[in-house]
């Protein structure tokens, strides 16, 4: 119940302002926030899961976490989050013909350190995106995604690695 009056309070302010107040609020809410991470507004925590959000981390104004107890959400330092990206950790199996959206499931998602989540992507439970990667706007992940590589799409395939700088 705090999460939901917590997004609601956060939700009323400006989408780009008062980041250690908005930080202090997550963390009231148990989400795990490191130092110097910039919440923007407008997006939303369901559920009551374990996030956490490391050190240096931008969330851009719209980003969502669907939540689950069993699947927890972790995102690396030095990471930036798109606008309107989502993180879904729920899913179904398929079921049978009278009701295909069978038993639900739920799978972690880890974004390591330095990755930039492109505006408008949804990263799906079960994904581990390497340390460096680059999801181009829009895509959808429905794998891992390997150590600094671009990927793009709907589902989302390496287009290029990246290499070291």
């Amino acid at each position: 119940m705090i999460r939901h009056f917590v997004n609601l309070l956060l939700w009323l302010l400006p989408p780009s302002r008062m980041f250690e107040f908005r930080r202090a609020c997550l963390i009231l809410c148990k989400v795990e926030v490191g130092k110097f991470v910039s919440v923007c507004g407008r997006g939303w925590i369901y559920g009551r899961g374990r996030l956490h959000v490391g050190d240096h981390t931008w969330l851009s104004p719209g980003v969502v976490f669907y939540t689950h107890v069993n699947a927890p959400i972790v995102i690396g330092k030095n990471c930036d989050i798109g606008a309107a990206v989502e993180l879904v950790t729920g899913g179904h199996e398929i079921g049978a013909v009278s009701r295909r959206a069978g038993q639900g499931t739920a799978k972690p998602i880890t974004i390591n350190d330095g990755c930039w989540i492109g505006s408008g992507s949804r990263i799906l439970g079960g994904v581990t995106i390497g340390s460096g990667a680059v999801v181009a706007a829009g895509s959808v992940v429905i794998r891992d995604v390997p150590h600094n590589a671009m990927v793009a799409g709907v589902p989302a395939v390496v287009k290029k690695s990246l290499g070291e700088f």
